[in-house]
């Protein structure tokens, strides 16, 4: 799980400017790879000190003398428990609508997993239906032709590879599972320059969704041993280095983008959601985890595009005190160099939060 989320860094970092060039949907500001490519890194890094095998934990000193040895951190052997971590770090740094509900999958796909010390076909299944329903549901408005659609492709192919087993947990089968996944959210990807308008006229595929195919191939790559299918991306429409920023000529995208952690109830996060569909779009909110200091409550990432940043912050505020609030100009970047820098996405407001 470790290399699947460090290779999902690396290929996410390599591929970002692509990404960004066909970046149409549901705004043309040409920042997807650029979004996934700082929310997956943010998942990767979070893994970093912990030890994934016995010959990493402390020796008895020559002499045989014991001394106090740390208790075992307990992600060591839980893929479930290293994923959920990984997801709290992704949920928390999520960047754009393709970052947030990247780091929404990844915090589903932890659940099933939790007490399992490896992956499994059935495992799998379960966690990819889990992370793709979470995904949609997280969203006000899901919409076909998205990363969601490929999420969905890829968790029925797996599902169907386990029922065709009868629930058989061996390595091969789990193999045949992760090769049905990507082949399914390729054919996914390519279906979705067909389901939205604004991405047939354009002749493109979706970016969030070339990102997630990426995104299983590095599972697949990592889980069987083998190298990344670079043929996947062959005749992908507008994925070729030699096509221009596609998205630099789309009519300029006005407003904002304004993303935050906050503490609510469920019925206070139920009248969020309702008001900020009222007033904006691409509202998306996923819960974080419980909230240790107020009973009943639960921590939330909020994401939303609105015309001014003013009356989303001030409903926000109204309902609680928002946390790593950002705001960031959904008009930029429009130079595809600017694009295609990592973290350059924007400035700081008068209040200290990132622009």
């Amino acid at each position: 799980m470790k290399r699947w989320l460090g290779k999902a860094e690396t290929t996410l970092g390599n591929h970002s400017d692509r990404l960004n060039a066909i970046n149409i949907f549901p705004v043309a500001d040409g920042d997807t790879g650029t979004n996934l490519y700082l929310t997956v890194r943010a998942a990767a890094r979070a893994l970093q000190d912990v030890a994934t095998d016995t010959s990493a934990l402390p020796q008895l000193p020559a002499g045989g003398q014991p001394f106090a040895v740390p208790a075992p951190d307990p992600a060591q052997h839980d893929v479930g428990a290293l994923l959920a971590r990984a997801g709290q770090a992704a949920i928390e740094q999520a960047r754009g609508n393709s970052g947030t509900l990247f780091a929404v999958f990844l915090c589903a796909v932890a659940e099933p997993l939790a007490g399992h010390p490896r992956m499994s076909s059935p495992l799998l299944a379960a966690a990819l239906n889990r992370a793709q329903l979470r995904a949609w549901s997280a969203l006000s408005d899901p919409v076909p032709g998205t990363m969601l659609s490929v999420m969905e492709a890829a968790a029925r192919a797996v599902a169907a590879v386990d029922a065709e087993h009868g629930g058989d947990d061996s390595n091969h089968t789990l193999g045949l599972a992760l090769d049905a996944a990507v082949e399914a959210a390729l054919g996914a990807v390519v279906h979705t320059e067909d389901q939205l308008e604004a991405l047939h006229a354009a002749k493109v595929v979706d970016a969030g969704g070339v990102g997630m195919l990426l995104i299983l191939d590095c599972l697949r790559s990592a889980v069987l041993g083998e190298e990344l299918q670079e043929a996947l991306l062959d005749g992908l429409h507008g994925y070729d280095v030699q096509d221009p920023h596609i998205h630099a000529d789309m009519p300029r995208d006005e407003g904002v983008e304004v993303m935050c952690t906050i503490s609510l109830s469920p019925l206070d996060a139920a009248t969020m959601r309702q008001r900020l569909d009222e007033i904006g779009e691409s509202v998306i909110m996923s819960q974080v985890g419980k909230d240790a200091d107020a009973e009943g409550a639960y921590r939330w990432r909020v994401h939303v595009h609105v015309p001014d940043a003013a009356p989303a912050v001030a409903l926000i505020r109204s309902l609680g005190e928002p946390t790593e609030t950002s705001i960031s100009d959904l008009a930029v970047p429009r130079d595809p160099a600017e694009a295609a820098v990592p973290g350059a996405a924007g400035s700081t407001d008068p209040d200290g939060h990132v622009r």
